[in-house]
């Protein structure tokens, strides 16, 4: 056979292929590492997504629980005492999946509540008892690795842990998807803001769900605000640049007689904020300047 007629075994390398190329000289710490990365990104070896996920699970062996868990003070929880029929009405308004079950305070947490259990007391007739409806709670080190943790999670099968401080009591929650958000990003459900809704959205508690990327002149015209738009143009970067951070998930920061309320966030950027008018500080009658 004749090197005419033999078959070309010749082919077009992949990116993996030749991303393994490109990364053969070993890197000499992860600055260098995350150099070559960024060089590779800009020879079109890599897209912005694959970069930004290579980062993302680089940047979680360094990061602790304690730098995305859900705080304390915005932690969702039912009080074991509490009727059916009174905390329904909160399990469907904040449409989580699962709750921590308390008995009196937030240091004193029962075990976790499935929200798909409660299905089966609607379809049947059956006597209800909270108690007898928990799952075991998973208590945690706010200094816990997250890439530790998300081990634990995948071997486990859990989705929420307590986060506990040194001397035991209760510093917030964590899920495995507030890990996986530091890997690739904000992580949507069918119960998230639908991206396909307005930017602004009055709720029936008269506030507004504005999305992170809205610009600044929007926002003005439905508030009737007057926030300044020189130095940003989004809802995003004003909240970021009055944190001086970018600030996680429940952080609220007040200006300008509006409340902000962080409602989604990454390591990255602001997706939603939630804010909120303050009522106005009238002096006293009689009362000079």
């Amino acid at each position: 056979m004749d090197e005419a007629s033999q078959p070309s075994t010749s082919h077009k390398p992949s990116w993996l292929e030749r991303l393994t190329h490109f990364l053969l000289r070993e890197p000499e710490d992860r600055g260098e590492l995350v150099e070559i990365l960024h060089s590779a990104f800009e020879r079109h070896l890599l897209d912005a997504d694959a970069l930004a996920m290579i980062e993302g699970v680089l940047n979680v062996g360094d990061m602790q629980v304690r730098d995305i868990m859900v705080p304390r003070s915005q932690m969702d929880v039912i009080d074991i005492s509490t009727p059916l029929d009174e905390f329904v009405p909160f399990v469907i308004e904040t449409a989580h999946s699962r709750f921590p079950v308390i008995d009196g305070g937030k240091d004193n947490v029962l075990g976790v509540l499935l929200a798909k259990d409660l299905l089966r007391y609607y379809a049947l007739d059956e006597e209800f008892d909270l108690r007898d409806m928990l799952r075991p709670a998973v208590f945690i080190p706010e200094s816990k690795r997250l890439n530790v943790l998300l081990k634990d999670f995948r071997n486990n099968r859990n989705h929420m842990a307590i986060v506990v401080d040194e001397y035991g009591g209760v510093a917030g929650l964590v899920t495995i998807e507030d890990v996986m958000e530091q890997i690739v990003g904000d992580i949507e459900d069918e119960y998230d803001y639908d991206e396909s809704e307005d930017n602004i959205v009055l709720d029936r508690k008269g506030h507004w769900r504005v999305k992170g990327l809205t610009e600044i002149g929007d926002l003005n015209e439905a508030l009737g605000a007057d926030f300044t738009d020189e130095e940003f143009d989004t809802v995003a970067g004003l909240v970021t640049s009055k944190f001086g951070h970018v600030p996680k998930r429940g952080e609220t920061i007040a200006f300008e007689g509006y409340r902000f309320q962080i409602v989604r966030a990454d390591s990255r950027r602001v997706h939603s904020v939630l804010i909120e008018k303050l009522p106005e500080i009238t002096a006293p009658i009689g009362e000079e300047d």
